[in-house]
C-alpha cells in the first residue's frame, strides 16, 4: 500500500493522517466542512514545530511530511491503496461515505473503518466487494499510541489483514489481528473500567477525583474519569451503548446515568472545556 486516504479531519482522521505522512506515505485528507480541514491543517503543522522544537524531527523533514499530505474537500481526490474512514459513528453516515469511495476508486482498493465499536460485519455486508473491507482501529491520539487493531469480518478475503498489519508496522504502529466481535478487543475489556467506576459514584460511595488516584496509584496511567474526559464523554457512552446492545444488555454492561446526564449537557470533557473537570 503506497498510497492512502483517510476520510474525516476531525481528531482522529488528521492523527491518522500525520502519522502515515510522517512515515513517508503520500497521504489524501478528505473531509467535506472547510473551517474543519483548515483547522486539521494548522493542528499538524503545529505538532510537527513541536516535534522540530524538541529535536525529535528536522525542519527539513517537517516540510516533507506536510508535502506528503493533500487536503481536499473533493470527492475526486478521496483515492488511494487504502481508504480509511475516521468519521461519525453512524452506520448510514459511514456507508454512504464508502459507496461515495467505491465510485472513485478502482477494483483493488482496500476499504477500512476506524470505527471504534461498530459491526465491521454489518458495514461490510453492505458494500460492493465485502471481501475488501476490514477494520483499522487507531487509538487517541493517534500519533503517539501505538497499538492498531485489524479487524476481519468472515468476507474478509485471505492477505488483507497482513497488508493492513504491514502498514501499520510502517507507521511504527503495533498490530493486532482480530475477528469483528462486539467491542473488538480493547473495547472489550475496557467496560468494567469505565462501568464499575461509574457506578461506584452513583452509588454515591466515593467521588471522581479519589477513584482516580486509587486507579492511578494501582499502576493505571490514567484514572478513568480523566481518561473519559481525554477521549470525549459522548464517544465513550457511544462505545458502551453499542457493546452493551451488540452482547444482549447484560446487566452488568449497562450504561451509566452518570455519563448519559454528562452528555446531554455537552459535557464531554476536554474538547468542550468540562466533563468530569473543568479544564
Amino acid at each position: 500500500m503506497e498510497t492512502i486516504c483517510v476520510c474525516g479531519a476531525g481528531t482522529m482522521g488528521r492523527g491518522i493522517a500525520q502519522a502515515a505522512a510522517q512515515a513517508g506515505i503520500p497521504t489524501v485528507l478528505y473531509e467535506l466542512n472547510p473551517q474543519v480541514l483548515q483547522d486539521a491543517s494548522s493542528s499538524i503543522e503545529k505538532n510537527l514545530d513541536s516535534l522540530v522544537a524538541k529535536g525529535k524531527m528536522s525542519a527539513e523533514e517537517k516540510t516533507k511530511t506536510l508535502e506528503r499530505i493533500l487536503f481536499s474537500g473533493q470527492i475526486s481526490d478521496a483515492v488511494g491503496d487504502l481508504c480509511i474512514e475516521a468519521i461519525v459513528e453512524k452506520p448510514k453516515a459511514k456507508l454512504s461515505l464508502f459507496h461515495e469511495l467505491e465510485e472513485v476508486n478502482n477494483e483493488g482498493t482496500v476499504f477500512a473503518t476506524n470505527t471504534s465499536s461498530l459491526s465491521v460485519t454489518t458495514l461490510a455486508k453492505k458494500m460492493k466487494d465485502p471481501s475488501s473491507f476490514a477494520g483499522m482501529h487507531f487509538f487517541n491520539p493517534a500519533t503517539i499510541m501505538k497499538l492498531v487493531e485489524i479487524v476481519t469480518t468472515p468476507f474478509t478475503r485471505p492477505g488483507i489483514a497482513a497488508r493492513l498489519a504491514a502498514l501499520a508496522k510502517r507507521m511504527g504502529k503495533v498490530p493486532v489481528v482480530c475477528r469483528d466481535a462486539p467491542g473488538f478487543i480493547v473495547n472489550r475489556v475496557a467496560r468494567p473500567f469505565y462501568i464499575e467506576s461509574l457506578r461506584i459514584a452513583e452509588e454515591g460511595k466515593i467521588d471522581f477525583p479519589v477513584i482516580d488516584k486509587l486507579l492511578e496509584s494501582a499502576g493505571f496511567r490514567m484514572g478513568p474519569y480523566r481518561l473519559m474526559d481525554l477521549i470525549g464523554n459522548d464517544i465513550n457512552y457511544a462505545v458502551s451503548c453499542s457493546v452493551y446492545d451488540q452482547l444482549g444488555s447484560p446487566g452488568r454492561l449497562k450504561p451509566s446515568a452518570i455519563q448519559e446526564e454528562k452528555v446531554k449537557k455537552g459535557l464531554l470533557g476536554r474538547k468542550t472545556g468540562e466533563g468530569y473537570y473543568t479544564y
